[in-house]
């Protein structure tokens, strides 16, 4: 300090002594706000304290689809002969939950879960479909017309929890009887489907919980979480592909107290669900 110069007084030698920690608490709040203001949204969420309008007068219901597995040798490779209903895995706690968040989080008017087989004549009543482990699934020459008259009427189906290569290879060939001349193409951001409720910036893969238990995400291989979509001639997606990820075990266990660990997980299988839900009623 030079001669003659004012000496600080203690309120200013109090603000420079704790200048590093107010520097500190501001890289901290620039970090931290993004990811905070993501939990706030999704706790005001669930509890019903915002919904958001914009969506008011749009109706959804979980409609799961009963099909045919596969039997012998191919049914033991892909589910290791522990289900015999291998369509059922994760219900009804997983659409029961999942209903119940949708409706909390927005103002869509959602109705009663429900379970289909392809020939059901209410089929056309509901525009969206989920269909869970279909690695495992048989369609008759029937079902696939149905299918694909339904799809191509503006319907959506979603495949959810099959893992790895030689699942994905046994839903390309089961789709192929649908659509045998389109193929899956990859969705990733910017597409809209990852900014139509939460934001996301890339799409997440959520650990089935015998996974979690591993200490693992991924299982059978399947290393890397992939959305895909059969389009329209639109560009509409009408098959939404949920690969090497299981969004139905977050949605079945978020109530599970006993796995505390695990709620993170359930967290992003409700967003990302919600995304794709919601892109799927406004588009």
């Amino acid at each position: 300090m030079t001669a003659g110069a004012a000496r600080p007084g203690a309120w200013w030698r109090r603000v420079l002594r704790q200048a590093p920690f107010a520097v500190a608490v501001a890289g901290l709040l620039t970090f931290v706000a993004p990811a905070l203001s993501l939990l706030v949204k999704d706790a005001a969420a669930q509890s019903g304290v915002f919904k958001e309008d914009r969506f008011a007068g749009l109706q959804w219901t979980f409609v799961r689809v009963k099909y045919t597995p596969t039997q012998g040798d191919l049914a033991m490779r892909t589910r290791f002969g522990f289900w015999d209903d291998p369509w059922a895995i994760d219900a009804p706690a997983a659409e029961q939950n999942l209903s119940r968040r949708v409706q909390t989080a927005t103002s869509i008017e959602v109705g009663e879960p429900l379970v289909m087989a392809l020939d059901d004549p209410r089929l056309f009543q509901y525009p969206w479909l989920y269909l869970v482990e279909p690695s495992n699934a048989i369609f008759s020459d029937d079902e696939a017309a149905t299918l694909r008259e339904f799809l191509l009427r503006g319907g959506t189906l979603t495949l959810d929890d099959f893992h790895g290569s030689f699942e994905w290879d046994l839903t390309v060939r089961l789709l192929a009887k649908v659509f045998p001349d389109r193929e899956f193409v990859d969705l990733s951001p910017p597409h809209p489907i990852f900014t139509s409720f939460y934001q996301f910036e890339r799409y997440p893969q959520v650990p089935g919980l015998g996974s979690f238990f591993n200490g693992r995400t991924w299982e059978k291989g399947g290393y890397t979480a992939r959305l895909r979509a059969i389009l329209d001639d639109t560009g509409r997606p009408m098959v939404l592909a949920n690969w090497n990820t299981d969004m139905g075990d977050g949605w079945e266990w978020s109530n599970a107290e006993e796995y505390p660990g695990y709620l993170k997980w359930t967290t992003v299988a409700y967003q990302m669900m919600i995304n794709e839900v919601v892109y799927t009623l406004t588009h």
